[in-house]
């Protein structure tokens, strides 16, 4: 029930942290979409771990597809993949297991469940992301075969935030190139001056994930409960580690008039156009064809090495827990292609409710 997204593209991911691996399956893209594994790899390569900023954590993460896949097209039906675990440590978490790590999920699960799976956050771990990535691979797929591009960065890490313009495309490739993922190179610089101070002192630093939405044709989206907006909201917040989504303006809209917030409606080429974009592409719910833009703010990753308080579950006295091991001291770069494939997916999903992509990419004859 909670591990399934999507109406018509529908992805269910499972596994754990430091179990024997994670994987999920989606059901059902269309018939007919070219697909390999690299298609899938490559953009698993983008989140998995490694680096001097990133967690130590050795995972290569190659994918496996078991399913749906028939001469090189999907064929329709649910198509299953899968990535083995090789760097798993469970053992490392045996002396804190009854300890509440502040920032993570281990007290929620507990009073949910009655019994957690302590190997690193189980279910929580933000290593079920390499489901998603591998699901919204197949939807950026699908999407560009309709002309829709999905384009993310990092705006923002310690408070250090990058403006930029122009073609998303270029900025994409400008953020491509450097550790961080942003296409402010000076910003950059000042970017991993941060994390690498943070991590110095056993801390950790947050961001802010901006994702672009290239080419949606105006009209997706369902009024009222399935507003696209509210469908990409729900997506980006079930992401770990996200803790608000902004649309457009976002929260500076509510400090502008207006008629300062008003996109005037303008004529170009023939078609209905916005002049501006505080909407961020959506208006009631519905895409209006201008480019969709959301941003997602990255909390800290709550693994710290500085002395914090917490309770032991088993004796239930207070008591001070040092969370030792390998983690990342600041998620935001790996992020990026998370939230692009919750993205990635739900315009996907709603393109197909529309009847914009077709159930069958074959042409019948």
């Amino acid at each position: 029930m909670g591990s399934s997204f999507g109406i018509v593209f529908k992805v269910h991911t499972w596994g754990e942290s430091h179990g024997r691996a994670v994987g999920c399956v989606v059901d059902s893209p269309p018939a007919g979409l070219k697909l390999n594994e690299e298609d899938i790899q490559k953009e698993l390569d983008r989140r998995k771990p490694g680096g001097k900023l990133a967690s130590k954590r050795k995972e290569s993460d190659k994918v496996e597809i078991l399913s749906g896949i028939f001469e090189g097209l999907t064929t329709g039906t649910p198509i299953s993949m899968l990535v083995w675990n090789r760097d798993a440590r469970p053992e490392a978490y045996e002396p804190i297991k009854n300890l509440i790590r502040p920032g993570h999920a281990d007290y929620t699960y507990l009073a949910k469940f009655g019994f957690r799976d302590w190997r690193g956050g189980g279910r929580a771990s933000a290593r079920e992301t390499v489901a998603r990535v591998a699901a919204g691979a197949i939807a950026k797929k699908l999407l560009s075969e309709f002309g829709v591009g999905i384009y993310g960065y990092t705006k923002e890490i310690a408070g250090i935030r990058c403006e930029v313009s122009g073609e998303i495309e270029e900025i994409f490739k400008r953020a491509e190139k450097n550790s961080v993922r942003c296409p402010d190179e000076e910003k950059a610089v000042l970017m991993e001056e941060k994390i690498i101070e943070a991590m110095k002192s056993g801390d950790s630093v947050g961001g802010v994930v901006e994702v672009v939405a290239k080419n949606v044709p105006a009209g997706i989206g369902e009024p009222v409960f399935d507003k696209l907006d509210a469908r990409l909201a729900y997506a980006v917040m079930s992401i770990p580690a996200v803790k608000g989504v902004e649309i457009g303006s976002g929260f500076s809209c509510s400090k502008m008039r207006g008629s300062e917030h008003n996109d005037a409606v303008i004529l170009k080429d023939g078609k209905i156009r916005f002049e501006t974009n505080n909407a961020g592409g959506i208006l009631g719910g519905i895409s209006c064809g201008e480019d969709i833009v959301i941003r997602a703010a990255i909390k800290p990753t709550p693994s710290i090495s500085i002395p914090q308080k917490t309770v032991n579950v088993e004796t239930m006295e207070e008591t001070e827990i040092v969370v030792k091991g390998r983690h990342d001291p600041c998620i935001v770069p790996r992020a990026v292609p998370v939230v692009e494939a919750m993205v990635a997916i739900t315009i996907a999903d709603l393109m197909m409710l529309q009847g914009i992509i077709p159930r069958s990419l074959i042409k019948k004859h």
